[in-house]
């Protein structure tokens, strides 16, 4: 399939700015990949969809507060750093993005308060950097979430809120590491998973931290030619575990998000079971293709010619999903990140 296969009209008024309050009230769009069909129904009308014995996988990724203002040494130019990565603990040296670029070479030193700055140490990119943080500045993941500002995708035109804190987080967020919400986990609320749990479906994680790779659009018409960005993943053994045994007894895995699919469907045994593993993963799912994991997926709406959207499609169906999102443009469902869900059952 080609690029402008995935290409749809998005218009500004479908891209929610604000997420539903309750989060189980939004809006769910369920798509029947064998036949087509589509039924409106509430986020929390999910549980009826799910029998004893089936699983839930989450991703406990946490969104780090990834924005960070500072102002250079000297100057007191104001610099932005977003934080994409650890890579030394130990070192405190971590992968940014810094804005504007052109004011920040090898050497310089960037303030954030009294307690925490950092040194550039390598130039990577045009815009990335990479950089030592201070001794002094302790745990530096806890250090971001104390003035660290909520990394909101760019295509919600507007400034983080202090809500966002918490509205841009899931539920089962445990560990950091993103800089982008797995969104398809930002419908649950904890009454919601108890009543799953109650009807006996088993919540298991896995984590897969989402890099900015997730907004960087295609740039090539042949899918077969675009290289996705490495991101870190895990699957616990008691996680693998329980799908396994899923599997086994033909009930159904539901899967909450592309994150959580590519990190199943990057794990899986010559006999179509899910692997316990660690690592990293680029893995590109575009149509045609074989999932061996997943057999129910809850997704949100993604953007025109978005990686996402081309997993959703091989999942659901081509022809099924671009239905599906033509329909849902026209009952008024919302996009994106803070936007409605979609079951592919």
């Amino acid at each position: 399939m080609k690029l402008s296969d995935f290409n749809y009209n998005l218009p500004k008024t479908a891209i929610a700015k604000f997420p539903v309050n309750p989060r189980d009230k939004a809006k769910m769009l369920v798509l029947d990949r064998k036949t087509g069909e589509i039924e409106h129904k509430i986020f929390s009308d999910i549980i009826d969809y799910m029998n004893k014995g089936d699983v839930l996988v989450v991703n406990e990724s946490k969104v780090m507060q990834a924005r960070l203002f500072g102002k250079k040494e000297r100057t007191n130019a104001k610099i932005e750093v977003f934080v994409l990565r650890e890579l030394n603990k130990e070192d405190k040296i971590w992968d940014v993005i810094v804005d504007p670029a052109r004011k920040v070479r090898i050497g310089n030193r960037i303030y954030f308060s009294d307690n925490l700055w950092c040194e550039v140490i390598d130039n990577t990119t045009s815009r990335g950097r990479t950089v030592r943080f201070n001794e002094e500045a302790g745990d530096i993941f806890q250090a971001i979430e104390k003035i660290g500002t909520t990394p909101l995708p760019p295509y919600i035109k507007r400034e983080p809120v202090p809500e966002d804190r918490e509205n841009y987080q899931t539920i089962f967020a445990k560990v950091d590491g993103s800089v982008a919400a797995p969104t398809a986990g930002l419908h649950f609320t904890p009454q919601l998973i108890k009543k799953i749990q109650k009807k006996g479906i088993k919540v298991v994680p896995v984590i897969l931290h989402i890099g900015l790779g997730t907004f960087r659009p295609v740039e090539v018409e042949d899918l077969t030619k675009h290289r996705m960005d490495s991101e870190y993943f895990e699957i616990p053994e008691e996680t693998a575990e329980a799908i396994n045994k899923t599997l086994s007894e033909k009930k159904n895995v539901f899967v909450v998000g592309t994150s959580t699919t590519r990190a199943l469907e990057s794990s899986v045994t010559a006999e179509g079971f899910v692997k316990p593993n660690f690592g990293w993963t680029d893995k590109f799912i575009f149509p045609p293709y074989d999932f061996k994991i997943v057999k129910k997926l809850i997704t949100n709406f993604h953007a025109p010619e978005s990686t996402l959207l081309m997993l959703a499609a091989a999942f659901g169906g081509y022809e099924n999903v671009m239905k599906a999102y033509k329909k849902a443009l026209k009952e008024g469902y919302r996009f994106l990140s803070y936007g409605d869900a979609m079951l592919i059952i």
